[in-house]
């Protein structure tokens, strides 16, 4: 069975795709995106699970928001999903705009579990992101690692770099695996659309309630630090709660990072495109017959 693929970025649509396609070939989705594994950080990463209907979902709501979960251990829980959908009958979707999860599965990537390096880490304590970032473009690490906004990512990366460069024999692991049968659907926005559906969600999510999610997340325990290193939402609205940002400096300045980050996503998805990968992109606005008709035809032609 083809592993069905449907990603593309922020506000395009994605979800509501899978879905749809998933009720009519008894589909089962596999997320990839990095945020939505977290339990509690709803609004703001836009799980919509009322849109699930019955519709069966992995690899959501598996962590405690303040963990930080990593790609070994997306790949390791992707794996078991996947085979375990396959052993029913039904067909995996996988389904979200996280690149480096996405090529990273395609790819066939298998990592080896990188513990925590403390004596690495408290060496690095109190080095800005500028000088991180220098010494991890000075390392060759073997995964692509360019989520860097944050120290604390940086640091993880090189713990990465530094172990893999230690343990030779386990690095081996990583090498990959290309799946041969994936059929990758690309949701195709025009920027002015995708730059619309943004502006418009993130109001809606604001009079959701996306601050009282944040507020309330900081009430259970996570500390500002753990919530601005997941970004985007709940990167700036803890500094607005903190009283770093004002209301409208807040909201101004998600927002942009929002249509940046969407801008990141599509460089990453041209990038797979030269990187050998097969992209099928279809128009956001297909109508949903036409769409699931396209998607079908393109697994039976895999098969």
């Amino acid at each position: 069975m083809s592993y069905l693929v449907i990603t593309g970025p922020t506000a395009c649509g994605k979800t509501t795709r899978a879905v749809d396609i998933a009720r009519e070939l008894s589909g089962e989705i596999i997320s990839a995106d990095s945020r939505q594994i977290y339990r509690g950080m709803d609004i703001g990463t836009g799980k919509d699970l009322d849109e699930y209907g019955g519709v069966p979902y992995h690899l959501i709501d598996i962590c405690d928001a303040g963990y930080k979960y990593n790609l070994y251990e997306f790949l390791r829980d992707e794996k078991i999903a996947r085979d375990q959908i396959s052993s029913r009958g039904n067909q995996p979707i996988l389904c979200g705009g996280t690149g480096l999860y996405v090529e990273s599965v395609l790819k066939g990537l298998q990592l080896p579990e990188v513990p925590a390096n403390t004596n690495l880490r408290n060496s690095l304590e109190g080095k800005t992101l500028e000088e991180l970032t220098a010494i991890l473009s000075g390392m060759k690490s073997l995964h692509n690692t360019t989520d860097v906004d944050t120290a604390k990512r940086a640091i993880r990366a090189i713990e990465i770099a530094v172990y893999y460069s230690e343990h030779p024999d386990e690095a081996l692991q990583a090498t990959p695996h290309p799946l041969t049968d994936a059929v990758v659907i690309g949701i195709d926005i025009d920027r002015d659309s995708r730059r619309q559906r943004i502006t418009s969600r993130l109001e809606t999510r604001l009079e959701a309630g996306m601050i009282k999610e944040v507020e309330l997340l900081m009430e259970q325990g996570v500390s500002a630090d753990d919530l601005i290193y997941y970004g985007l939402e709940y990167k700036y609205l803890t500094l607005y709660i903190t009283g770093r940002m004002s209301y409208t400096e807040m909201k101004n300045s998600l927002e942009t990072a929002i249509h940046q980050f969407a801008k990141r996503q599509m460089t990453w998805f041209r990038g797979m495109e030269r990187r050998g990968f097969t992209i099928q992109w279809l128009p956001w606005d297909m109508p949903r017959r036409e769409f699931n008709d396209r998607v079908i035809a393109l697994l039976n032609k895999s098969r």
